[in-house]
């Protein structure tokens, strides 16, 4: 899973480690450097006769207006350099047994990133993040040189992915335990995305952890919803609520609340019609059913492969009627990983859970750290 952009971040790793390569201090430097510090050190400081005394404090005062203007210009130069590594730094950072990163080691390096990050479907302003946070952790770094530049480029990406990929995580199986009962979970996504599927592996991972829950197919319009839905329902022995072809979706939904507050039923697994956020009367049948059932959670449901087009169809969705998180299906056959990487910051919800294959048992929660790893090679 994800297997192009693993490629693609220890592409990374490797071309900061070899534009790192020969950044130490030369000898001659370091010599230097230390021979002006041993003649300061030096310098004697005895006192001579009363007359060399005058003359020196003469000369002295001769030379304050230009040691004045000096210092300026030396102020000023030494503003301008502030920000990036001296010789005389990058000596003691060797002579120290460290090495100072700097811009130019970084410049190439992050602009292939930003480039393989492209690639990979991330959208712009998530790679953005990642860049700048990035340069920002490495930037004037300075490391052991027993520590390789890649341990450093490694926490760097590590903690610039999970920055963007774990946002607004929560517990979704305490929030369900936490919950009153029945809790409400409206699906909604395009069409031929797996929302159906999914509502069905949900429905097997809950009983899994002791939820009995009910499916109700809010999916009137599409020809064939009904049956779909009625063969997930009968091969996992689940209740299915159902109207016929061309009924109100919320009224369906509605009636799965209350058959659920009959029958001591913990969830409503609630499908919806696949639409666009441009389809007026679709969404205007959304809004209605937040004010006839009140949903606890719209869950938005998309594939993974779908990449950018996934990316940009949560924003566009949450914008339109906001979600409470995603999930996203085919992750197992995504390798670019961009939509995995982007969705969460793009819209502030984040995904819950990612589909991993055909069978009911294949959901899987979403874990940002654990992504992070797989995707830094460090399971």
């Amino acid at each position: 899973m994800f297997d192009g952009l693993k490629d693609k971040l220890s592409s990374f790793r490797e071309d900061v480690e070899e534009s790192t390569e020969g950044e130490e201090v030369s000898e001659d430097e370091e010599t230097h450097e230390g021979e002006d510090a041993t003649a300061d050190r030096n310098e004697p400081s005895g006192t001579g006769s009363a007359a060399e005394t005058a003359g020196s404090a003469a000369d002295a005062d001769a030379a304050t207006g230009s040691a004045k203007a000096a210092d300026s210009t030396s102020a000023d130069d030494a503003a301008d350099a502030s920000t990036e590594p001296s010789t005389f730094q990058r000596a003691k950072a060797f002579a120290t047994g460290r090495i100072i990163i700097e811009e130019e080691d970084l410049e190439q390096p992050l602009w292939d990133l930003e480039m393989a990050l492209l690639e990979s479907d991330v959208e712009m302003s998530v790679a953005e993040r990642i860049l700048e946070t990035v340069r920002e952790t490495m930037l004037g770094e300075s490391r052991k040189q027993v520590e390789t530049t890649g341990e450093l480029v490694e926490r760097a990406l590590h903690d610039a992915l999970l920055d963007v990929i774990a946002v607004g995580q929560f517990d979704f199986e305490e929030r369900v335990a936490e919950a009153e009962k029945p809790l409400t979970i409206v699906f909604t996504g395009v069409n031929g995305v797996g929302k159906t599927t999914t509502i069905a592996k949900l429905s097997e991972w809950l009983e899994a952890r002791g939820y009995s829950s009910v499916l109700a197919n809010g999916d009137t319009y599409r020809a064939g919803a009904n049956e779909q839905i009625a063969e997930h329902a009968e091969r996992l022995d689940r209740e299915l609520i159902a109207h016929d072809q061309g009924g109100d979706p919320a009224a369906v939904i509605y009636d799965g609340v209350e058959y659920a507050e009959a029958n001591d039923v913990d969830v409503v697994l609630g499908d919806t019609a696949g639409r666009l956020h441009t389809s007026d009367d679709l969404m205007a049948q959304l809004e209605k059913i937040d004010r006839v059932v009140d949903p606890d959670m719209t869950l938005f449901v998309d594939e993974a492969v779908a990449g950018q087009d996934a990316v940009n169809r949560a924003k566009e969705f949450n914008e339109a009627a906001e979600i409470d998180g995603a999930v996203l299906t085919k992750a197992d056959a995504d390798s670019s990983g961009g939509a995995a990487i982007s969705v969460a910051y793009v819209t502030g919800k984040p995904i819950l859970f990612l589909g991993t294959g055909q069978g009911y048992d294949d959901l899987t929660r979403f874990d940002p750290e654990a992504l992070v790893d797989s995707l830094l090679g460090e399971e």
